[in-house]
């Protein structure tokens, strides 16, 4: 299992790997897209990146935590999802009627998005149809968008995971 965040978690979960993007240099995107000509699958910017979007394409099971912002990914978090397009290939397929690009490599997972700080109901209907949208090319089989106070994260986290994925 491997849990994405924004916020600093204070939790040892058995089975996960806790990453903490804040903690970690991650560069804007360029939109070079080396990464689909020159590189394939491999971005040019050799920054903490590099490591984690292998990580993302491998997980069955993931957790993202991000502060919401407007109905969408806060800067850090948004900065880090567009840096995984290496994990795409330029190529599109027919996906529920849809045209999407072609996966390189990645799993499709299972998926719980904890969504803190947001505003009001018109923002979490913003979020979770964003959600949905990525959905498609983030692999994610099922999900499930929750949205919690910055200080309910960690409860609903362990709570979460340990109905879902924890073996006992």
């Amino acid at each position: 299992m491997l849990i994405l965040t924004d916020k600093t978690i204070d939790l040892k979960i058995k089975q996960a790997e806790i990453i903490n993007i804040n903690s970690h240099t991650i560069n804007f995107c360029t939109s070079c897209f080396n990464c689909w000509i020159k590189t394939p699958g491999s971005c040019v910017i050799r920054d903490d990146q590099v490591h984690i979007y292998p990580k993302i394409a491998i997980a069955n099971e993931i957790v993202y935590i991000c502060k919401v912002r407007y109905g969408c990914y806060d800067v850090a978090f948004k900065t880090m999802l567009e840096r995984c397009l290496p994990l795409q290939q330029p190529f599109l397929r027919i996906l529920k009627n849809e045209t999407h690009h072609e996966q390189r490599g990645v799993e499709v997972k299972d998926a719980i998005i904890i969504g803190y700080g947001v505003e009001n109901e018109e923002e979490k209907g913003i979020f979770t149809k964003l959600i949905e949208r990525n959905s498609f090319d983030m692999c994610l089989g099922s999900y499930k968008v929750i949205f919690a106070t910055e200080t309910e994260v960690e409860e609903i986290l362990l709570k979460e995971v340990s109905e879902r994925w924890i073996k006992q």
